[in-house]
């Protein structure tokens, strides 16, 4: 039997609309454990290659689904395809594997509309699902900025082409540490200018267009303002784009709050995050829709696949934003923490400018979760 391929961009297809998906993993088993494919009709086991190699496929043939397409997925695509090709041997039609394995997941892009401004243009969030990474594009009036940029550009320049739009501005809501930006590249090759929050551009190696509380920029007919929410980083910056939507980086998720230990300084800005969360942003209108920087899980997804929810309705549903007694909200944010990002740190040298690593190196340290939250 023949193996066929499918593009994560494909697969992401599947899942995001939400067909019922079956997936075989052949990594080994601790890699499967951190981080795997998630969606909410995905049916996903782990058969490490090395037990397939080792067995045979039969040990693993009373899991596999005989009326339903079977995708084989490893690390890069190249195990996944001798895996395929067993299961298509041993009498199965229906068998894919993922070109590129997880690595081509985690750097796969979806946009998604997310609505309209009221001043003209739109907002579109680009779902990195893989990785749980959200970035946006603003656009009116053929000017474009985008906020939060993954290191894979090209969605974005096809974006802009396709709909005939220019990029003036590309802005990063502070100085990540889970993944490469691509926003000065953006910036580079598009003739626009690059912004990052001053308090975080300390010991930056390029030139910035520093980004100050208060700042406002106009994209075609709108405006996007930035206020200051530190916590997450000391310079951490959200972005109130028309009055209607409020883009929070790394500080507010839809189902858990940032993280401040990422530069070591967790018992120095436990106290900025909470004064963020409990008096900058209660200040706030409830009607101002949330668009954060990440996602912690498939259940965060709308039905059209995007991640958002009204401030309101957070300060309702949200644990981190409902923990009333300050010593329990300290210890929340600083006690028993997910595992830090993958390469943290040279992923924030790296976007200072203190490195400048291959594309390989680059891919490689951006392999696995983001781990932004607290929980």
């Amino acid at each position: 039997m023949a193996v066929k391929n499918i593009t994560a961009k494909e697969l992401a297809k599947k899942v995001l609309s939400k067909e019922k998906v079956f997936i075989i993993d052949v990594r080994n088993t601790d890699a499967f454990d951190d981080w795997k494919v998630e969606g909410r009709n995905v049916d996903i086991i782990n058969a490490p290659y090395t037990d397939i190699k080792e067995k045979g496929i039969d040990p693993f043939l009373d899991k596999l689904p005989k009326d339903q397409e079977i995708h084989v997925i490893c690390a890069k695509g190249n195990s996944s395809k001798k895996a395929a090709e067993e299961i298509a041997n041993a009498g199965y039609s229906d068998v894919y594997s993922v070109e590129g394995g997880m690595s081509a997941w985690s750097e796969h892009l979806e946009p998604v509309k997310i609505g309209d401004l009221k001043n003209g243009g739109a907002i579109h969030q680009f779902v990195r699902i893989g990785k749980g990474c959200l970035s946006y594009l603003i656009q009116s009036n053929g000017e474009a900025a985008i906020i939060d940029a993954a290191r894979i550009t090209k969605p974005y320049r096809e974006f802009l082409a396709e709909n005939d739009v220019k990029l003036t501005r590309a802005m990063d809501t502070h100085l990540h540490a889970d993944h490469i930006t691509g926003g000065r590249e953006l910036a580079e090759t598009s003739d626009a200018q690059y912004y990052l929050p001053s308090k975080d551009a300390e010991g930056v190696q390029f030139p910035y267009e520093s980004v100050n509380d208060g700042d406002k920029y106009e994209v075609g007919y709108s405006v996007i303002e930035a206020m200051y929410s530190p916590g997450h980083t000391i310079g951490s910056t959200s972005y109130i784009v028309d009055d209607q939507y409020l883009l929070t980086g790394d500080i507010l998720f839809i189902d858990s709050i940032g993280r401040p230990d990422l530069a070591g300084k967790a018992e120095d800005w436990v106290g900025d995050l909470r004064t963020t969360l409990y008096k900058r942003y209660k200040e706030l209108s409830d009607d101002l829709i949330v668009l954060p920087a990440h996602y912690m899980g498939i259940d965060e997804m709308n039905e059209d696949g995007s991640v958002s929810e009204k401030l309101g309705t957070l300060y309702k549903e949200n644990h981190g934003l409902n923990i009333e007694d300050e010593d329990e909200f300290r210890s929340t944010v600083t006690e028993n923490l997910p595992p830090q990002p993958n390469s943290y740190e040279e992923i924030r040298k790296t976007n200072m400018g203190k490195e400048d690593p291959n594309e390989e190196k680059q891919s490689e340290m951006e392999t696995g979760p983001n781990r932004c939250a607290v929980r």
